[in-house]
């Protein structure tokens, strides 16, 4: 059985991006990214939204272009490695290999993929990320809390959440990123 994950980067007081959409204030640098590639390697579905889809598919293509590092490479591999879901009603395509669309989310599905699944599943936005919280289907949570207070924008946890926690895993990188990984205590 898989487990369904939801990790992303955040800002200090919790928001994934600030008022304006912007997030470069958490983009990792090579000892994060390479500790990201690693976790990455345990996800055999990433389910999406559009908007999160339409950021991440630049990992289909991004071994193509020139002078990229090894830990670029690498997680382009791991990714493009993965199958894809995108939860969305106006998505006409999709521009990466080992995708599809669903029009809506569905939590009884995402029930019977992580009871099938002997990888993990990764649940990436927190628009999406809300309605598998809501449905109590996500497992662990993985934040990597950056060094930065942004005062507004969108958060990762939606309004309403309780959930009691198990920290499982903590580490903090170079550049100030401080990575900690919870479970979801029963």
């Amino acid at each position: 059985m898989g487990r369904l994950i939801y990790s992303m980067i955040t800002s200090l007081d919790g928001y994934v991006s600030d008022e304006n959409g912007g997030y470069g204030w958490g983009a990792p640098e090579e000892e994060s990214h390479t500790f990201i590639n690693e976790h990455m390697r345990s996800i055999g579905t990433y389910l999406y939204g559009r908007r999160m889809y339409e950021t991440m598919v630049f990992w289909e293509t991004a071994h193509t272009l020139p002078d990229q590092p090894p830990f670029i490479l690498e997680c382009a591999e791991v990714w493009q490695a993965a199958d894809k879901i995108v939860y969305s009603a106006t998505l006409e395509e999709v521009s990466s290999r080992r995708t599809r669309i669903e029009r809506s989310f569905d939590p009884e599905s995402v029930r019977r993929l992580k009871a099938e699944s002997d990888r993990d599943l990764s649940v990436d936005g927190p628009n999406l990320a809300a309605q598998a919280i809501a449905a109590g289907l996500v497992d662990e949570y993985q934040v990597f809390v950056g060094p930065a207070v942004v005062g507004g924008g969108t958060r990762f946890f939606p309004d309403g959440v309780r959930a009691d926690l198990e920290l499982l895993d903590e580490r903090r990188f170079g550049n100030g990123v401080v990575y900690l990984h919870y479970g979801v205590k029963p």
